[in-house]
């Protein structure tokens, strides 16, 4: 089993240099950096470091999480962000998790006394309702449907038919379509700091809408897994 990192980035220069010193090279077998066209020096700090940069093709988070994808050569694809609010450290606790022999494993912000200290009441009300909302829809167990810090096998992209009808939320999206599957999932705790520098582009009511399109949306699936 082999894995791929996959780092999405847009000017975190700021916070670039406080995580990518913490990644250890030998904690997986391939790094990706997929940088959606950054000015702020962004690009040029990570191949410093001997970070490989892939430049987007297109525009949009999507875009770059789809290019980041289909460039991994790994058996199993960790996804993070070096805006701060991951904690690196999770990395190889991810690898021995899945070696065990999961399709996916989430790190939760809301699992055993883990937190998120990036949340608003607003937002953490907002995991709190789609997770809950997932798991009564589709007999799940999941604490953080929207956690994009993961794990899992790449396969199941084609397994679950994500390659041809990808959403804007495909962390909920990979959720729910493993759960009907039955794949084998789990999480495990970890914290959320809050982001270094930088900007977030998320807005809560556009982000809220698209979850729930998402959640009330796979329940009839345009195409067949």
């Amino acid at each position: 089993m082999t894995f791929s990192l996959i780092m999405l980035s847009l000017n975190e220069i700021e916070s670039m240099r406080v995580i990518l010193p913490r990644i250890k090279k030998e904690w997986v077998d391939e790094i990706i950096i997929v940088d959606g066209g950054s000015t702020d020096g962004t690009i040029e700090f990570a191949e410093s470091l001997g970070f490989p940069v892939l430049r987007q093709k297109s525009k949009g988070i999507i875009a770059g999480y789809i290019e980041g994808l289909k460039a991994s050569t790994g058996d199993v694809v960790i996804t993070f962000t070096p805006d701060g609010n991951m904690i690196p450290e999770k990395i190889p606790e991810l690898v021995a998790k899945m070696k065990e022999g999961y399709d996916m494993v989430i790190v939760s912000r809301y699992l055993d006394g883990a937190k998120s200290e990036d949340d608003t009441l607003v937002s953490g009300f907002g995991n709190w309702l789609f997770t809950t909302m997932v798991n009564v829809l589709y007999g799940s167990n999941y604490t953080d449907v929207l956690g994009f810090y993961r794990a899992f096998r790449k396969d199941i992209f084609t397994r679950l038919g994500l390659w041809e009808d990808i959403r804007l939320s495909i962390d909920t999206q990979m959720c729910i379509r493993c759960a009907r599957k039955g794949l084998k999932t789990t999480e495990i705790p970890g914290d959320e700091p809050k982001r270094i520098g930088g900007k977030s582009y998320r807005s809560i009511i556009k982000n809220g809408l698209i979850e729930l399109s998402t959640v009330f949306g796979e329940l009839f699936p345009s195409k067949k897994y």
